[in-house]
This record gives C-alpha cells, structure tokens and sequence, in this order.
C-alpha cells in the first residue's frame, strides 16, 4: 500500500516572487504522492502566468475577487477532497520548506488515529536558525493567543514532539476524515484567527493537534498584510483575539480578559515602536 495522498493549498495575492521560491523549494520534496494547488486572490501582477509557465504540473484556481486567507484556503480545500486527498497542508506561499518537511509530518498524522493535525517548526527566513514557531499556547485567563518559543534561538529546547493549543495556518496538516466532521475554515475571520478556530473545533471534535519539529520551514512574515511591524496587521490580529475570546472564553475568563488582552496589544504596539516585534 503506497503513502497518504497529500494536496498542498498555496494561496497567493500578488506575491509572484515569493510563490514561485516556495514552489522551487517544494519541488525538491521527497514525498509522494503531492499535488499542488495554488488559489489565487485575484492578483493585479502575474502571478498566475507566471506559475503556469515555470510550474505546469501546478493547479491554479484564479478567484475573481481576493477572498483572503480563508476564503482562498477553502477553494483549494473544496478541490482537494474533490480530489480524493488523504491529508490537505494548508502552507503560506512566503514560506520554503526542508525537502523531508512533509513526510516528518505526515509519519506524525499517521502514528495514531486520534491526531487531526499537525505542524511544523518554523523559522524565521532572514534568521533561519531562530524559531518562529513551535506550538500554540492559547491563555483565556491572560486573553493571549501566543506562539512557543518565539524570536528564541533554536538550542534543541522544542525538539520533543507534543500536543499543543493550536496549530499555525502557515503549516497545517490535517486529515481529511476530520475536514469532513467539522467542515471548512470560518469566513467570518477578516484576517487572523481562522486557524486557531478551526484547531479548537477540531479538539471539540475529540481529535488532538500535534507539534513535529523533525519538520521544518522557513517563513518570511505577514508579507500580504504589510510586514511584522504593520499597524494593520496588530489592529486585525486584536479584532480576531477578541472574536475567539467572545466564542470560546468563558464567562470567568471574561473578567479578566477586557483588561489583560488591551495590555497585551499596547506591549505588542510597543514592540513595534522599538523595532523588536517580529511576530
């Protein structure tokens, strides 16, 4: 019996460069069988002719309209299990992957039935050896949604593979049986937190969400919402936090959470400010 078919959602938005890095990176993977799809948010530049031509063996489903990140990841999830994909990786097209990063992560998903999904380790691109993510930590008390390990240099600390709060939409194994139980990313979501939603309702569900950190990739950053230091992309990822918190927290948690999470976004606008904020 051969590997678990694995379907690969890009979704790109006038990122041409970065698209085409990541499918280079993703062409000198070794599992099999893979199928890439890359959705396509309406992009003003070339993007899509420009992966026909240098990649052929690409799936490109051009939108219309830019239907972001979880609006595109649902295209490409509706045509994967049109497919008949085993497993679906949601992955960031400003991402590059180690060649072995998909069979890390699929062993992971295959060693017990109760795992839904899994992620990788991730770097940052410009500093490949310290981490950008290691596991979700999600904190109702504190009203904090935050990444392990963060900006913290990579000495083997988070090379144990554990179950975690959440998983990152930037590298997202999940099964398909578990995309069939509670269905596809909330479009509610503008920018942000769709991920974490769709990973609490796959523990509500009764399935777990593993960290591998034998996988591995690099990623560069928030690209499409202006970099790590975008005002626009703080003020959307508090929109989000509160829209969780509104959905999941509950009603002891909410006492404090009105004070401690505006706290958390006046450190993080600090952070900004100092140029030390690289989330």
């Amino acid at each position: 019996m051969g590997q678990p078919s694995v379907s690969v959602i890009l979704v790109n938005w006038n990122g041409r460069n970065d698209t085409l890095e990541c499918l280079h990176s993703l062409a000198k993977v070794s599992y099999a069988p893979m199928h890439i799809i890359m959705v396509d948010n309406a992009s003003a530049d070339d993007s899509v002719d420009a992966v026909k031509r240098e990649f052929p063996s690409v799936e490109v489903i051009p939108n219309e309209t830019n239907l972001r990140f979880a609006g595109g990841n649902n295209i490409g999830i509706k045509r994967a299990l049109e497919r008949g994909s085993d497993y679906i990786l949601l992955l960031n097209n400003d991402t590059t992957v180690d060649a072995e990063f998909l069979t890390k992560l699929v062993k992971a998903a295959d060693a017990d039935p109760g795992i839904g999904m899994v992620g990788a380790k991730i770097y940052y691109y410009d500093d490949p050896k310290r981490i950008w993510f290691a596991g979700g930590r999600i904190e109702w008390w504190k009203g904090w949604i935050s990444h392990i390990g963060l900006r913290e240099e990579d000495r083997g600390q988070y090379d144990t593979a554990r179950a975690v709060d959440y998983i990152t939409g930037c590298c997202l194994l999940v099964k398909r049986p578990v995309i069939e139980k509670i269905g596809n990313l909330d479009e509610q979501f503008f920018m942000y937190g769709e991920d974490v939603d769709w990973c609490l309702r796959v523990c509500k569900a009764g399935f777990r969400l593993v960290y591998e950190p034998k996988a591995k990739i690099w990623h560069k950053l928030s690209v499409s919402a202006g970099g790590h230091f975008s005002w626009y992309k703080n003020w959307n990822k508090l929109k989000s936090t509160l829209r969780l918190a509104a959905r999941y927290a509950n009603p002891f948690q909410w006492i404090v959470i009105p004070f401690l999470l505006p706290l958390r976004a006046l450190w993080e606008a600090a952070g900004l400010l100092r140029g030390s904020t690289k989330e």
